[in-house]
């Protein structure tokens, strides 16, 4: 499984998936250091990076799921190299379980390079206008425990988006669904039943009430592991179409 591992890794190298990986989080970070300059008063740490946490958890993150997932699916429709693969002498389940630990790992750098990017900008703007200078103390544990569960609440929306891109061999059915996932978030914010929504579990970690947030949490990290698991044994057993 190492092995597996290794090659997909070495793959993603080969990829755009490190330009994705940097680039999403880096907007973020460019949005928060212009719009704190905006500002006219000194703010909590807190405010900043539950700012940035909500863009990444509302809109950044599916958006970021659907490219990526589409982009390690393509690494093998495009050349058409699925025949390839599956002929090697390994399970094919290990195949397939690399790609999703290749991708959950991505997505999880890519959290913890928003918590790292962030601090950097707020940083960067106080320094240009010392009068913004965040208050109280940089709770960063806090911040990335945060970061942690959006990621778990994100794992069932992960999990239909990497099932969907693997097995099609078009990118159209796996963009579509991701696209159509995150406009129904955005319309769809203040619905109580919000929380049962894959693409709005993520956000849902932020929520004030303690039930949306245990809600969203068990189904997004709970049935989206009995999902992923599904994709998983679901594609070892049929073929790319």
């Amino acid at each position: 499984m190492l092995t597996v591992l290794a090659v997909e890794l070495r793959k993603l190298n080969r990829s755009l998936a490190l330009l994705l990986a940097l680039a999403a989080p880096t907007l973020i970070a460019i949005f928060v250091f212009f719009n704190m300059l905006r500002g006219e008063g000194a703010q909590p740490w807190e405010n900043y990076f539950r700012v940035s946490g909500a863009i990444w958890a509302f809109f950044m993150l599916p958006m970021s799921v659907t490219a990526l997932t589409a982009l390690v699916a393509h690494m093998e429709h495009g050349p058409r190299a699925w025949d390839h693969l599956r002929g090697l002498p390994v399970a094919r389940w290990k195949i397939y379980a690399a790609k999703a630990v290749c991708v959950l790992g991505v997505v999880a750098a890519m959290s913890l390079l928003n918590l790292l990017l962030t601090g950097g900008a707020v940083a960067l703007a106080a320094a240009i206008k010392p009068v913004l200078t965040p208050t109280g103390p940089i709770d960063a544990g806090a911040q990335a425990i945060m970061l942690g569960k959006v990621l778990l609440a994100a794992i069932l929306m992960i999990a239909i988006q990497f099932w969907i891109a693997i097995r099609f061999s078009s990118f159209v059915p796996a963009l579509a669904v991701g696209i159509g996932g995150t406009f129904f978030s955005v319309v769809a914010t203040s619905a109580k039943q919000g929380v049962f929504f894959p693409w709005q579990m993520p956000i849902n970690m932020l929520a004030t009430e303690a039930w949306r947030v245990n809600t969203a949490l068990a189904l997004g990290g709970g049935v989206g592991l009995v999902v992923l698991v599904a994709a998983i044994a679901h594609l070892t057993r049929r073929e790319v179409l």
